[in-house]
């Protein structure tokens, strides 16, 4: 363990943080487990974020209302239940940059992917593909090559992973133009991340689309960590479809509802198969109880099921948050943020096994840093940082810890704390 002193100035930090305050006061904040501070520096948003401090009450008022009035709240409760998803529908769209006759929160982020690629990967002739990035999310490799056995098709070909260039880190837009460019007609569905879980990397959304499309691909975004970290304009950018978790940076609660966007151009195509459910038909129908769905020129139409209301709840809450707040202005204080951060980073990092991969131009990025250990365990190093100093990261083995400085209720003092618990943990090469 590194015990000389560092040369990051805490009372800069102290000062940052009077003149660009955030919004902490809204949250929970965890205490810390290690360290001189009392509470946790919580730099794993992008796995889970903190809990609103209004989400405990709105959540038990909901409880509250079934209590009272049993089966009768689906039309009478404070938040009647029955329309109770539409609650979400216009924040969520505004959020991603939709309308709201294109989003819909429902389900979990895996199964909304499978539910629109129902829909829109439908491999036909020599366009059977599908395209991912090679540091996709598990989840969403599986489904993909889940997907392609669907159809009959060998995963190990129809899944193309692009890769990063040899000795580089993350994937260069250029490079995704030129495989759309050269191999486009073989390309079925194009399904990237916005904003890539492993390294940080906001990709090119709207300049990967364009491209797409004009290759006669379907694309598709998971927006899993670009969902209240990064402005979206899903509408304007002509994206076909994309769908988001929201226990990351919308701080939803763990395994929370997810949210979908289908762009408008195919809300009346009928010839778009669909899987289809009691939720999936015109609500002025659904208690006529036929047999055969009237699907509405909606996002709701690839609803399935009664949504859950005690987990659409907190939902709401941090959506209303974000209204409150606004994105434009979250992602300026990211920016300040994370940029400070970075400048910490580059401070400790020389002389120490560590490396920073995310893009270092802020238009690259969301507000997340990675950085790769040269030297001994990412697991172990967070669990260092966690109970020897209170700061709280999350690791991606074999070699990654990852630092989501979150503008909602991250504060300069905690990046200040992270880069001192860095310096003093990892020692320097010899």
């Amino acid at each position: 363990m590194s015990t000389r002193p560092t040369l990051l100035d805490e009372e800069e930090a102290r000062r940052l943080d009077a003149a660009d305050p955030g919004h902490r006061e809204l949250f929970h904040i965890p205490p810390a487990d290690g360290g001189r501070h009392a509470e946790a520096a919580y730099f794993a948003g992008n796995s889970l974020g903190l809990q609103p401090r209004a989400t405990r009450d709105e959540l038990l008022a909901d409880l509250a209302d079934w209590q009272r009035l049993g089966v009768e709240g689906h039309l009478e409760a404070g938040r009647p239940w029955l329309p109770y998803h539409e609650l979400l529908t216009e924040p969520a769209a505004r959020l991603v940059g939709a309308r709201p006759e294109e989003t819909v929160v429902m389900n979990s982020l895996t199964v909304n992917l499978h539910l629109l690629m129902v829909s829109f990967y439908r491999p036909a002739g020599r366009r059977t593909r599908i395209v991912i990035e090679d540091s996709a999310f598990p989840s969403d490799s599986y489904a993909v090559r889940s997907q392609a056995r669907f159809h009959g098709l060998d995963p190990d070909t129809a899944v193309v992973r692009l890769r990063p260039r040899p000795g580089e880190s993350v994937l260069r837009t250029e490079d995704v133009l030129a495989f759309l460019e050269r191999e486009g007609d073989t390309v079925a569905l194009l399904l990237l991340g916005g904003v890539n879980y492993l390294t940080g990397e906001l990709m090119d959304i709207p300049e990967i689309t364009a491209a797409g499309r004009d290759a006669g691909a379907v694309v598709g975004w998971d927006l899993a960590h670009a969902a209240g970290n990064v402005p979206l304009q899903l509408h304007d950018w002509g994206v076909d479809f994309a769908a988001w978790c929201s226990y990351k940076y919308l701080n939803s609660g763990p395994g929370a509802l997810a949210g979908v966007f289908v762009h408008r151009r195919h809300l009346a195509d009928r010839t778009l198969p669909r899987l289809e459910g009691w939720w999936s038909t015109e609500p002025a129908t659904r208690f006529l109880m036929a047999p055969v769905s009237a699907p509405p020129a909606s996002a709701d139409a690839w609803q399935v099921s009664n949504p859950p209301i005690f987990a659409m709840g907190p939902v709401r809450t941090s959506l209303e948050l974000f209204d409150k707040v606004g994105m434009e202005a979250l992602r300026a204080r990211s920016v300040r943020l994370t940029g400070y951060l970075e400048r910490l980073l580059d401070a400790v990092t020389p002389g120490r096994p560590l490396t920073v991969v995310t893009p270092r131009d802020p238009e690259r990025r969301g507000c997340q840093l990675s950085l790769r250990i040269g030297r001994g365990s990412a697991a172990e190093l967070a669990r260092r940082l966690r109970h020897e100093h209170g700061v709280v990261t999350d690791a991606r083995e074999p070699d990654i810890v990852r630092l989501a400085p979150v503008p909602l209720y991250s504060t300069y003092h905690d990046c200040w704390r992270a880069a001192d618990a860095l310096a003093r943990t990892v020692a320097e090469d010899a």
